[in-house]
């Protein structure tokens, strides 16, 4: 039994919108809602549909075989498809053309394959629409510096409240020192006489 729980592992069914799940785009451009799908014992008559907020259907295709393109079943006027299946990879993806700020929301890739036992699996995609697009190297860069611009920052704050601490701890010690020097009481008193009396000599000699 777990070798055949294993077998089914491996030739299980695998929907993939990429490693990002989020599309941004700009209000009334086209975009890529990308989706890809993986099967290790191939397709026959595969069906492939893609949501918008899980109940609206916005395209239907079908997938004869491996050697095949994709025929159009159905599809919303706006949505376009610009995948292959005969390549490399199992490419569902389609375009959504003159994007509204209505898009916005949920994208499900369907997908079920029959020669799996009608096998169905989906992966979402979201999509936000903006009326003015950010550039995300400046994003990036301005991040950087920022951090870069903190990080010196709290090294001279760092330095400076170690010059402050030194600057105490040396007040402190000298402040001890000085302490010290008061207590001896015999010595200060017999320096300060002599110092005294010098001085109290000196203005004859001059």
């Amino acid at each position: 039994l777990p070798g055949l729980h294993v077998l089914a592992i491996a030739f299980a069914l695998e929907v993939s919108v990429g490693k990002t799940n989020t599309v941004t785009a700009l209000n009334n451009s086209n975009v890529l809602l990308p989706c890809t799908f993986a099967t290790c014992i191939g397709f026959q008559d595969l069906v492939f549909k893609w949501y918008f907020n899980t109940t609206e259907l916005i395209y239907h295709g079908k997938i004869k075989a491996k050697t095949t393109e994709p025929t159009l079943v159905w599809h919303n006027p706006r949505v376009e498809f610009v995948g292959s299946t005969t390549k490399k990879d199992n490419n569902i993806s389609i375009v959504l053309n003159g994007v509204e700020f209505s898009d916005a929301g949920k994208y499900t890739c369907y997908v079920k394959n029959p020669k799996e036992r009608n096998a169905e699996q989906n992966a979402t995609i979201f999509l936000t629409v903006v009326h003015k697009m950010v550039e995300t190297d400046n994003t990036v860069t301005i991040i950087i510096l920022s951090v870069v611009g903190g990080l010196i920052g709290l090294l001279i704050l760092f330095m400076l409240i170690k010059r402050v601490v030194l600057f105490i701890i040396k007040k402190m010690q000298d402040g001890k020192k000085e302490c010290l020097v008061s207590s001896s009481g015999n010595d200060n008193t017999e320096n300060g006489l002599a110092g005294s009396k010098a001085e109290q000599k000196a203005p004859p000699k001059a």
